[in-house]
Protein backbone atom coordinates (compact mmCIF):
# COMPACT_ATOMS: atom_id res chain seq x y z
CA UNK A 1 0.00 0.00 0.00
CA UNK A 2 1.38 3.40 -0.79
CA UNK A 3 1.61 6.26 1.29
CA UNK A 4 0.62 9.50 -0.36
CA UNK A 5 2.85 12.75 0.76
CA UNK A 6 0.99 15.65 1.93
CA UNK A 7 2.08 19.01 0.75
CA UNK A 8 2.86 21.19 3.62
CA UNK A 9 2.57 25.02 3.18
CA UNK A 10 2.29 28.11 5.22
CA UNK A 11 -0.48 30.49 5.40
CA UNK A 12 1.41 32.61 3.51
CA UNK A 13 2.59 30.32 0.80
CA UNK A 14 -1.44 29.63 0.74
CA UNK A 15 -2.26 33.12 0.14
CA UNK A 16 0.26 33.83 -2.13
CA UNK A 17 -1.31 30.41 -4.25
CA UNK A 18 -5.18 31.11 -3.85
CA UNK A 19 -5.06 34.78 -3.27
CA UNK A 20 -2.14 36.30 -5.42
CA UNK A 21 1.49 37.60 -3.77
CA UNK A 22 1.83 40.38 -1.57
CA UNK A 23 1.36 44.07 -3.57
CA UNK A 24 -1.57 42.47 -6.28
CA UNK A 25 -4.59 44.29 -6.14
CA UNK A 26 -6.57 40.60 -4.92
CA UNK A 27 -4.35 40.25 -2.29
CA UNK A 28 -4.34 43.82 -1.15
CA UNK A 29 -7.94 43.92 -1.02
CA UNK A 30 -7.84 41.12 0.96
CA UNK A 31 -6.02 42.09 3.78
CA UNK A 32 -7.64 45.35 3.99
CA UNK A 33 -11.22 43.51 4.49
CA UNK A 34 -9.45 41.23 7.14
CA UNK A 35 -8.24 44.01 8.98
CA UNK A 36 -11.55 45.77 8.79
CA UNK A 37 -13.57 42.64 9.80
CA UNK A 38 -10.12 42.69 13.16
CA UNK A 39 -11.29 46.26 13.17
CA UNK A 40 -15.15 45.42 13.87
CA UNK A 41 -14.49 42.76 16.29
CA UNK A 42 -12.20 44.48 18.36
CA UNK A 43 -14.73 47.60 18.69
CA UNK A 44 -17.67 44.67 19.71
CA UNK A 45 -15.32 43.06 22.03
CA UNK A 46 -14.59 46.44 23.93
CA UNK A 47 -18.26 47.43 23.50
CA UNK A 48 -19.24 44.60 25.48
CA UNK A 49 -16.54 44.65 27.69
CA UNK A 50 -17.78 48.06 28.38
CA UNK A 51 -21.21 46.56 29.34
CA UNK A 52 -22.83 49.11 26.69
CA UNK A 53 -25.47 47.76 24.17
CA UNK A 54 -24.90 48.95 20.11
CA UNK A 55 -27.94 51.55 20.99
CA UNK A 56 -26.11 52.86 23.94
CA UNK A 57 -22.67 53.38 22.33
CA UNK A 58 -24.40 54.59 19.31
CA UNK A 59 -26.68 57.24 21.08
CA UNK A 60 -22.64 58.11 23.04
CA UNK A 61 -21.65 58.93 19.49
CA UNK A 62 -24.38 60.16 17.64
CA UNK A 63 -25.35 57.37 15.25
CA UNK A 64 -28.21 54.34 15.04
CA UNK A 65 -27.66 51.17 16.91
CA UNK A 66 -27.72 50.12 12.91
CA UNK A 67 -24.75 51.68 12.11
CA UNK A 68 -22.77 49.76 15.22
CA UNK A 69 -24.08 46.55 13.97
CA UNK A 70 -22.70 47.41 10.34
CA UNK A 71 -19.43 48.55 11.87
CA UNK A 72 -19.17 45.80 14.07
CA UNK A 73 -19.49 43.11 11.32
CA UNK A 74 -17.27 45.43 9.03
CA UNK A 75 -15.58 48.56 9.46
CA UNK A 76 -14.68 48.92 5.30
CA UNK A 77 -17.25 51.86 4.91
CA UNK A 78 -16.86 53.72 7.74
CA UNK A 79 -14.70 57.39 8.32
CA UNK A 80 -11.72 57.83 10.50
CA UNK A 81 -13.93 60.09 12.08
CA UNK A 82 -16.73 57.69 13.17
CA UNK A 83 -13.92 55.04 14.09
CA UNK A 84 -12.16 57.60 16.84
CA UNK A 85 -15.25 58.45 17.98
CA UNK A 86 -16.41 54.95 18.95
CA UNK A 87 -12.74 54.23 20.43
CA UNK A 88 -12.87 57.58 22.38
CA UNK A 89 -16.82 57.03 23.56
CA UNK A 90 -15.31 52.95 24.59
CA UNK A 91 -12.23 55.24 26.86
CA UNK A 92 -9.72 53.10 24.41
CA UNK A 93 -7.03 54.14 23.06
CA UNK A 94 -6.27 53.32 18.96
CA UNK A 95 -3.25 53.77 17.32
CA UNK A 96 -2.88 54.36 13.11
CA UNK A 97 0.17 52.80 11.22
CA UNK A 98 0.98 54.82 7.65
CA UNK A 99 3.09 52.65 5.21
CA UNK A 100 3.82 54.51 2.57
CA UNK A 101 4.62 52.20 -0.72
CA UNK A 102 5.63 55.13 -3.20
CA UNK A 103 9.74 55.97 -1.97
CA UNK A 104 10.19 58.89 -4.00
CA UNK A 105 7.20 60.45 -1.80
CA UNK A 106 8.84 63.88 -0.05
CA UNK A 107 6.93 66.49 2.05
CA UNK A 108 8.31 69.71 1.66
Amino acid sequence: MEKKKIKMMTLDQMKDKDIGKVGTPERDKYEFDLSMEVLGEMIKSVRKERKLTQEQLGELIGVQKSQISKLERSAKNVTIETILKVFNALKANIKFSVHMNDTDFNVM
